[in-house]
């Protein structure tokens, strides 16, 4: 079980590196994500943005639900995209488990030289351009967040609105034959939200997953 208001280590925002390596040219690219989804999505931004580099390296760790409110754990991926098995990814990975980084995706970029560089070599520069980028980025905290929709009548639109906008809380809504508002609001503070909108509308809400 996870303290919904404890805090955790991520990125303050998008970072990049770059450096050569004996011809090999390595490229870090790192960003915040708090989903898997989002965090796969950057993954493939960056493998087409460069396509015709050897390889892109990912590696990410990203809190996800894990039953009921507050309970979460870290979902962690990394490959190696060709390079030597463990030569690659897992040392991008390590970078963000030493620095206890979560919510965080980094992909590493590779153009060959022409000079092999060996296992230990390898591991050394994936480790260089994960912990640049990271740098570059920097780290902050910040406390676990959850995503809901709430879906209203245009009648009840305003009341929730106003709700949304006295609590500290990111809301983006969609005025369409209902109203939708997608909120992302911090743990610990969802359920009372939740009540409070329930509360306002005499039910009326519909609050599901985003």
């Amino acid at each position: 079980m996870t303290d919904p208001d404890a805090t955790y280590r991520t990125l303050a925002g998008r970072g990049e590196a770059a450096f050569e390596i004996r011809g090999s040219k390595f490229l870090g690219h790192a960003a915040p994500e708090t989903t898997v989804e989002d965090a796969e999505a950057f993954v493939e931004r960056v493998e087409a943005a460069y396509d015709d580099a050897t390889h892109n390296v990912p590696a990410y760790r990203v809190r996800v639900e894990s039953g009921g409110p507050g309970s979460a754990m870290l979902r962690e991926y990394s490959s190696d995209d060709g390079e030597p098995t463990g030569s690659a990814g897992k040392p991008a990975l390590g970078v963000l488990q030493g620095r206890d980084v979560e919510n965080a995706v980094v992909v590493v970029t590779r153009y060959y030289g022409g000079t092999n560089l060996g296992v230990g070599g390898l591991v050394r520069a994936y480790s260089r351009a994960a912990k640049e980028a990271v740098a570059d980025a920097g780290v902050v905290e910040e406390r676990p967040q959850t995503r809901f929709l709430v879906t209203v009548v245009y009648d009840d639109s305003g009341a929730v609105r106003g709700i949304l906008e006295s609590a500290d809380a990111m809301v983006d809504a969609d005025y369409e034959e209902r109203v939708s508002f997608a909120v992302q609001v911090a743990t610990a503070d969802a359920d009372a939200l939740r009540d409070r909108i329930r509360s306002a509308t005499s039910g009326r809400a519909e609050i599901g997953e985003r």
